[in-house]
């Protein structure tokens, strides 16, 4: 990326020399509530040059649900332990909140990759032709967008929940054929707590035309 020139946002691994530079750090800028920022440079070794790196730590007691990491070398450390750190590289020249925030926007990419990789067999096919093996990503990855649009048009949580979760919740429920009269019904065995749930998903009218956001 350095010798193309394009630009970049790149996670920082947690390495020794890191986590003592964050330790030397003493002048963090106040963001927000519990999330403080700072903007350094680092050069290791084998580097040519020194490059950005933007630090964040968020504090565990007001943010406990935040993500990153905490300091391995300094577990004991009354400041370090109550916070989890994540740092970023970039040879982008916006502020250092923007840099953050741009990563933020893109960093759920990181979770749809995982879900390909274990609910969907996005990396356990591997067929002698190229094309047949062409074809089995195209089909994994059509039914990933399926599932997508089903969770965005018919669940409408805020959380979005993995096919592994959604296979018992929503799809992998018993069901039987009985037939009433010249009526043949499908009976769902369904708590009755779930049942308006269940039947609800339907009950509103779906809007294709919906902007879907972007990540």
């Amino acid at each position: 990326m350095e010798e193309k020139s394009l630009p970049y946002i790149v996670v920082a691994r947690f390495t020794h020399p890191i986590q003592h530079l964050i330790d030397k750090q003493d002048f963090w800028v106040k963001v927000d509530d519990g999330i403080e920022i700072c903007d350094k440079t680092y050069q290791a070794q084998s580097w040519q040059k020194p490059i950005r790196i933007v630090i964040v730590r968020q504090k565990i007691e007001k943010r406990p649900q935040a993500g990153g990491k905490q300091l391995s070398l300094f577990p004991e450390d009354e400041i370090h332990r109550n916070y989890r750190y994540s740092a970023y590289f970039t040879n982008q020249a916006c502020s250092m909140v923007d840099v953050w925030r741009t990563y933020r926007m893109r960093r759920d990419a990181e979770n749809r990759i995982k879900e390909l990789k274990q609910d969907f067999g996005a990396e356990s096919f591997n067929l002698k032709d190229f094309y047949a093996t062409e074809a089995a990503l195209i089909f994994s990855m059509t039914a990933y967008n399926l599932m997508s649009l089903f969770r965005l048009f018919v669940l409408q949580e805020k959380t979005q929940k993995t096919l592994s979760t959604l296979r018992y919740r929503t799809f992998a429920i018993g069901a039987y054929f009985e037939r009433t009269g010249d009526t043949l019904k499908l009976k769902i065995a369904l708590t009755k707590k779930r049942r308006k749930w269940f039947v609800g998903l339907w009950d509103f009218p779906i809007n294709l035309n919906q902007k879907v956001p972007s990540a």
